[in-house]
């Protein structure tokens, strides 16, 4: 029987751990697969455009944060209620040059993050816990029910040549924020376990430039026979150096190395890790914003997270910095519901199925606020939503309903899926073209 070790590592790096050979040389594993194939193969269809490709760091969470309760777009009615505390004081702050009030913390994002940050107004339709899974297929308006994080994956994985298409779930807390894709189950695996598996002795990483170079040796003849002048040039140009791959396993080390536990910060730390390492396109995490506050006496418990979870993505923001991949990385939120934030609300919320704000940070946007609030039912809920101009009103073109898929095929097209596809994938809504970048 496998260890759980040996399951993890084969998760991560498939079957004979090709990924590992991938990571050792630079060489996409299509190519390490079958290199005579690869080589006479043209583009792979159904892949995003090249330029506008992303890594996805999806933060989701089965307890229904109140996110929606103090972000921008909620401070314009005196009726919403907020935390009173100081550190969540309405702050002003600017998207790409337009001028918004939201609690404290969202104001410590730096100017560059700021403007390519959306906040997004929307409706996922159910107050039910485990209905998690359900709002991330988009409430059955997928094809064949695949998860929105799984319709990111298969479509960006042919253009980042990943090891794996699968997405993988690093943060989820229970069940109901595990991720599937083509129906089956995806494997959790915590930061911690990621740490023990890769940083063990001897572990997955400690042989990685005896792996180059008999990976490089092997494929010798027929790169020297078989490959074009262009070919070669172009395998040339993939091939990581002798130093390149010290300095890979010193840093990924290093990194792993610093995960202490499973909190947000090493789930972060982790998924950078494997983004470095070009594991997959698309990973889940969990970073608390209040969590299922019912009994939130003062709002202190939302107060403390949100403070946190915050902090939590400008830590991402400047790990993903550090390592030069800002540009290549979009951070993505979307939770089951949000809370109720009208009158009464001071000790704590309740579920609201009809507004839910998910937050995407990335080069694809174009940083404001798509969507408002309204009143429904004693309480507020997000408006229909103007696909051209991002604003919510009570005629525009998106109807409440319709703004989870319409995120959706949002998503889609920021990272290039073309609109054929958008609409094959994803059975109603619309592209909300105000949310995304010239």
């Amino acid at each position: 029987m496998l260890t759980r070790r040996q399951a993890i590592t084969s998760t991560l790096f498939g079957s004979g751990y090709i990924g590992l050979r991938a990571l050792a040389t630079g060489l996409p594993v299509s190519f390490l697969l079958n290199p005579r194939r690869a080589l006479a193969a043209s583009p792979q269809p159904g892949c995003a455009t090249q330029s506008k490709a992303q890594y996805i760091i999806l933060n989701t969470s089965g307890s229904g944060d109140p996110i929606n309760a103090n972000v921008p777009g909620t401070y314009d009615d005196p009726k919403v209620v907020h935390s009173t505390d100081p550190t969540m004081a309405p702050t002003p702050i600017t998207m790409r040059g337009r001028s918004s009030t939201a609690a404290a913390p969202w104001a410590t994002l730096p100017q560059a993050v700021l403007d390519r940050t959306v906040f997004w107004h929307l409706m996922t339709n159910t107050p039910i816990h485990p209905k998690e899974p359900d709002v991330l297929k988009l409430m059955g308006n997928t094809y064949a029910g695949e998860m929105l994080p799984s319709l990111l994956a298969k479509h960006l994985a042919p253009c980042l040549n990943t090891i794996q298409t699968q997405p993988i779930s690093i943060g989820a807390t229970t069940p109901a924020e595990g991720l599937s894709f083509g129906g089956a189950a995806q494997p959790i695996i915590p930061a911690l376990a990621l740490k023990a598996t890769l940083t063990s002795t001897p572990g997955p990483l400690a042989n990685l430039q005896g792996l180059r170079d008999q990976t490089l040796a092997s494929i010798y003849d027929l790169y020297k026979q078989d490959a074009s002048p262009a070919q070669k040039a172009y395998i040339d140009s993939l091939v990581t150096s002798q130093t390149q791959v010290r300095s890979i396993n010193q840093s990924l080390l290093s990194a792993l190395g610093s995960i202490t536990d499973n909190t947000a910060n090493s789930q972060i730390l982790a998924a950078v890790t494997l983004i470095q390492m070009n594991v997959t396109p698309v990973i889940s995490i969990h970073i608390p914003f209040g969590g299922d506050n019912h009994r939130d006496i003062g709002l202190a418990g939302e107060t403390t997270q949100t403070v946190s979870g915050v902090a939590t993505i400008n830590a991402l923001m400047s790990q993903l910095a550090a390592a030069g991949l800002s540009d290549s990385v979009t951070f993505m939120s979307l939770n089951v519901f949000g809370r109720t934030i009208g009158p009464g609300n001071t000790d704590g919320r309740q579920h609201n199925q009809s507004h839910q704000v998910s937050v995407t940070i990335g080069k694809p946007f174009a940083g404001g606020i798509i969507g408002a609030i309204g009143p429904v039912g004693g309480d507020y809920g997000a408006l229909a939503i103007n696909s051209s101009s991002g604003a919510g009103a009570a005629d525009g073109d998106v109807t409440p309903v319709a703004s989870l898929p319409s995120f959706g095929r949002t998503m889609l097209a920021a990272v290039g899926v073309d609109s054929t596809t958008i609409g094959t994938e994803i059975m109603s809504g619309k592209v909300i073209t105000a949310a995304l970048a010239s």
